[in-house]
């Protein structure tokens, strides 16, 4: 950590702050020269390339917070003060929240990690000590940082500058008031970066633990993929809703006309990825801890745990290596014991959405299931004894507890459930949950350290993790960007979107993951438990189900927000009541009444995000957002 800041105190020097978000560089060689003199001095700004890197599973990250899956305690809303306060009163162009376009308000310097890179690939050649080999490789993850700012860039503003090279000190003024391009120019140039660099990307690291995080190229090739299917999603293929969005020359940014090639080009990328990540040995990652006595339903119950926090896990495709996850364990945890209460400061509260977004035991959504009370799913059952497993039998629970799929249990703590973890590792001795008002065991007291909705997130932590009497002893973790869940999921949505119908190849890669889950194959479930049994044969079925399975394996992992925006199904998905069982309830028919938070209302105009209004009248050439 003490190289990249260094490296980030020097790039200081190198940048003449114009009050722009695209600042231009002095012609300074000699400190050019310095910062690119041997092997040493290069790999240090190489590092500052990845230092920039959103802060992927963070509170300061929008596609982390900024959903409808997670809400805040408000009495901590100083944590999350961007997050709570955007949910609350909405965005604005005065300071916008989570502002990645002037890194302000939570938001990081992504134009200034975009200048890093193209120093970075102007001047590597200067290393008098860097071999041919070694340069091309360290060239290549850096073009593959620049296309991931540009994209990171575009999925939250939409049409974007391109900055293809730093201009020079003695650059016209009128060069440096540049234009936000058409979004299909956007993604070209974020595609033509990635092919440039694929090729000198290694395969896979030689040492995970010096090399940890760096760029291969299967996350060259996933991250093409991911790209690619989000220009062929509605929010960028054919989007009447920006037609008339034009910038001062007259050029349309977006192309309102749908092109069903563009998914071919997704679904070609997506299969390459994938290729390219089995042979690198990346398959999907299964739970199998030979020295913990567990049951096979407790081992189903950590896997979705152990994917996100088992660092060196063979499903991991990319990872934000310098990710500190004990802030993250924090935030999510209940307090179990009095000794917690001293370290821990629960803050981010599941929704009762989410709690209903999982399957059935069925692998079926729960409003569809035949065998499921989704009507009386708020009615009170006692736990019964074959739940034994996921629930404390003989408590007295809501129906919509019980009868779930694993990753519910496994992602989920709701009242009446177990904690496995924290020092209780043993299918016998793990903690009992009571989250009603008064209990130790996780329930409110007092003003602080309670989930506000009344439900914790599991797969957030590790099991290892363990407290002593007055600290936390984490056991550290990666948040994962890609793992081959997400891949398979994307190919299965690109190939039902491009076909006239599903197939074989569809259903192949979305039951890779419910199998893992231990789910029977879509072709199966649905005609044995669905009120609708020839769903997964049509393309809009498919979409529902691929779209649902999403939602469900990427659950709390930064993958919603995104997701909702690019299907464009944000609007009516974020203006649902945000809920929570009762938190002030001492009794199962007091607890189990829905409560519902004031939320923001969300219209079109918040989907893409707000430019700095100064911005807009400092340059020229810039257009804002409509509705802004």
């Amino acid at each position: 950590m003490k190289k990249t800041y260094l490296i980030a105190i020097v790039l200081t020097t190198l940048v003449v702050s114009c009050g722009r978000y695209l600042d231009v560089i002095p012609d300074n060689v000699p400190t050019l020269d310095y910062a690119f003199k041997d092997r040493v001095s290069t790999e240090k700004y190489l590092a500052t390339c990845y230092s920039r890197l959103p802060r992927i599973g963070t509170l300061n990250e929008p596609g982390f917070m900024c959903a409808d899956d997670i809400w805040f305690h408000k009495d901590l809303n100083n944590r999350a003060q961007y997050a709570y306060d955007l949910a609350s009163f909405g965005n604005n162009v005065t300071r916008p929240y989570f502002s990645y376009w002037h890194a302000i308000q939570g938001g990081s310097a992504l134009w200034q990690a975009i200048r890093d890179c193209n120093t970075f690939i102007e001047n590597a050649h200067k290393a008098r000590d860097l071999d041919s080999f070694e340069r091309a490789r360290w060239i290549a993850e850096v073009k593959v940082l620049k296309a991931w700012y540009h994209y990171y860039l575009m999925r939250m503003y939409g049409p974007i500058p391109i900055v293809r090279e730093n201009l020079s000190i003695e650059t016209p003024t009128d060069r440096v008031s540049v234009y936000r391009e058409p979004i299909d120019e956007v993604v070209n140039y974020i595609v033509t970066l990635l092919d440039e660099a694929i090729s000198d990307l290694p395969l896979s690291i030689d040492n995970e633990i010096s090399e940890e995080g760096r760029i291969t190229q299967p996350a060259a090739m996933t991250i093409k993929a991911d790209v690619l299917v989000t220009a062929a999603s509605p929010l960028f293929n054919g989007n009447q809703d920006y037609a008339d969005m034009k910038d001062n020359r007259g050029i349309a940014l977006f192309n309102p006309t749908y092109d069903a090639q563009k998914w071919i080009r997704a679904a070609v990328a997506c299969k390459n990825a994938i290729d390219t990540c089995h042979l690198a040995g990346i398959k999907l990652y299964e739970f199998n801890n030979p020295s913990l006595n567990i049951s096979d339903s407790t081992r189903l119950v950590l896997l979705p745990g152990q994917i996100v926090t088992d660092k060196y896990n063979s499903g991991r495709i990319w990872g934000l290596s310098s990710f500190i996850s004990t802030d993250l364990e924090k935030a999510t945890i209940p307090r179990l014991h009095a000794d917690h209460e001293r370290v821990v400061y629960q803050m981010m509260a599941p929704t009762l959405k989410m709690a209903e977004m999982y399957y059935s035991r069925n692998g079926v959504p729960i409003e569809e299931d035949t065998e499921f009370d989704y009507e009386g799913r708020y009615e009170l059952e006692n736990v019964p004894e074959d739940h034994r497993y996921y629930m404390q039998p003989g408590y007295t629970t809501a129906k919509l507890h019980l009868n779930r799929e694993s990753r519910f249990y496994g992602s989920l703590a709701v009242d009446g459930g177990w904690w496995f973890g924290l020092g209780r590792i043993n299918d016998n001795q793990q903690w009992p949950l009571n989250f009603k008002l008064g209990s130790m065991a996780g329930g409110r007291i007092g003003t602080e350290r309670y989930s506000v909705t009344t439900f914790y997130i599991k797969k957030l932590s590790n099991y290892q993790s363990t407290y002593n009497a007055t600290t936390f002893i984490p056991k550290r973790f990666d948040f994962p960007i890609y793992r081959l869940a997400n891949l398979y999921l994307l190919y299965a949505e690109a190939l039902n979107e491009m076909l006239p119908a599903p197939n074989d190849e569809v259903w192949t890669y979305i039951n890779h993951v419910r199998n893992r889950a231990g789910l029977a194959d879509v072709q199966q479930a649905w005609p044995a438990h669905s009120i609708y049994p020839d769903k997964f044969q049509s393309t809009a079925g498919m979409r529902e189900i691929i779209h649902r399975e999403r939602n469900i394996e990427l659950a709390f992992e930064g993958q919603r927000f995104w997701d909702l925006r690019r299907w464009k199904k944000a609007i009516n998905a974020f203006n649902e009541p945000i809920q929570g069982w009762n938190t002030e309830g001492t009794n199962a028919q007091e607890f189990y009444q829905p409560i519902t938070f004031t939320r923001k209302q969300y219209t079109l105009k918040e989907v893409l995000w707000p430019i700095l209004q100064d911005e807009i009248l400092r340059s020229k050439n810039l257009v804002q957002n409509p509705g802004w």
